[in-house]
C-alpha cells in the first residue's frame, strides 16, 4: 500500500481507553499516511476515564502505531491535555524522536504557529475539575447511546443522528463558550504574532481566519476521533482538515502489523504508568 506523505499531522482528542473512541478508524488513518510530523494535541488516552478492565487491543496498537512512527524517522510531539494531565508532571522529556510537552511553537515555511490543547482557556476545567470529569463520563455515555441508535438508524436505512452536535447547536451556553474559545485562542494570536494557532479541545473541527485591529491568525481546531474523526493536515504551504469519514480510500491490508519487542515494552512501561 502506498502510504501519503504529508509534512505536518495534527491528531488530538483521541481518548483511548473510552468506549467512545474510534481506535480502529485511527489505526487505519495512521497506517495510511506518512508524516515528517506529527503533533498528539492533547486528550490522546483519557486518565480521566481510564478504567483497567476496559484498554482493548485496537487502542493499544494506536499507541504502538505512534512509537513504531517515532522509531521509523517521524517526529512526534505530545502535547498533553485535560484528560491526559497527569503527565504534565513528566512533561520537557525528549526520547529521541518523541517529546512529550505541553505546548509547541513551530517554524512552517517562514510562519509561525501555536500549538497546545486549549483546556488553559475553560473555566470548567480551571475552577470546577470535579464538575468537568463528571461531564467527561456523561459525554461518553452519551456518546455509547448514540452509537445504539444509529445502529438502529442504519437499519431502517436512515441517516446517522448525532446527539452531542444537536445539543451543542440548541443549547445557547454551549455556543457561546465554542465562540468565546476559539475568540480569546485567536486574539492572543495575534497580540503574539503567531500566524496559525491550533487547538483541540472543544471537539469542533474549524478552520477560519480571524482578522482584528491588531492583525489576523489562521484559527485552526483539529476536532477529535469520537465523533468527527478529523485531523489537520500541513502539506506544500497548505492546510486541510482531513474527514476520515469521508476522505479515507479503503485499501486491501490497510491494517499493518506491528509485532517489535520494542513497542510492545513502552506501550506495557505506558500503561503501568497510568493504572498507578
Amino acid at each position: 500500500m502506498k502510504k501519503r506523505k504529508v509534512e505536518l499531522v495534527v491528531l488530538s482528542d483521541i481518548h483511548l481507553g473510552t468506549y467512545g473512541c474510534h481506535a480502529t478508524e485511527v489505526l487505519e488513518y495512521l497506517n495510511s499516511i506518512k508524516p515528517k510530523t506529527l503533533v498528539l494535541n492533547g486528550d490522546i488516552v483519557d486518565i480521566w476515564q481510564f478504567r483497567k478492565s476496559y484498554f482493548p487491543p485496537a487502542h493499544q496498537k494506536v499507541l504502538k502505531k505512534i512509537i513504531s512512527l517515532s522509531a521509523k524517522g517521524t517526529k512526534v510531539y505530545y502535547l498533553t491535555g485535560n484528560h491526559d494531565e497527569l503527565l504534565r508532571k513528566f512533561t520537557d522529556v525528549h526520547l529521541g524522536n518523541f517529546s512529550l510537552l505541553n505546548k509547541l511553537t513551530l517554524n512552517l515555511d517562514g510562519k509561525k504557529a501555536w500549538l497546545f490543547h486549549g483546556d488553559v482557556f475553560d473555566a470548567s476545567i480551571t475552577h470546577a475539575k470535579w464538575l468537568a470529569k463528571l461531564g467527561g463520563w456523561g459525554y461518553d455515555l452519551m456518546i455509547v447511546l448514540n452509537r445504539c441508535i444509529n445502529w438502529g438508524l442504519k437499519k431502517m436505512g436512515k441517516e446517522p443522528y448525532s446527539l452531542s452536535k444537536k445539543i451543542k447547536s440548541s443549547v445557547k451556553g454551549a455556543v457561546k463558550f465554542i465562540s468565546n474559545f476559539e475568540t480569546i485562542c485567536a486574539e492572543i494570536a495575534i497580540e503574539n504574532h503567531y500566524d496559525y494557532v491550533i487547538c483541540g479541545h472543544i471537539h469542533e473541527p474549524k478552520m477560519e481566519t480571524v482578522t482584528t485591529k491588531k492583525g489576523s491568525t489562521l484559527y485552526l481546531n483539529s476536532g477529535d476521533w469520537v465523533e468527527n474523526l478529523t485531523a489537520l493536515e500541513y502539506h506544500h504551504q497548505r492546510w486541510k482538515i482531513y474527514h476520515h469519514k469521508t476522505d479515507f480510500v479503503r485499501q486491501e491490508n490497510i491494517e499493518e502489523e506491528i509485532n517489535f519487542d520494542y513497542e510492545n515494552q513502552l506501550v506495557e512501561q505506558f500503561m503501568e504508568l497510568i493504572r498507578n
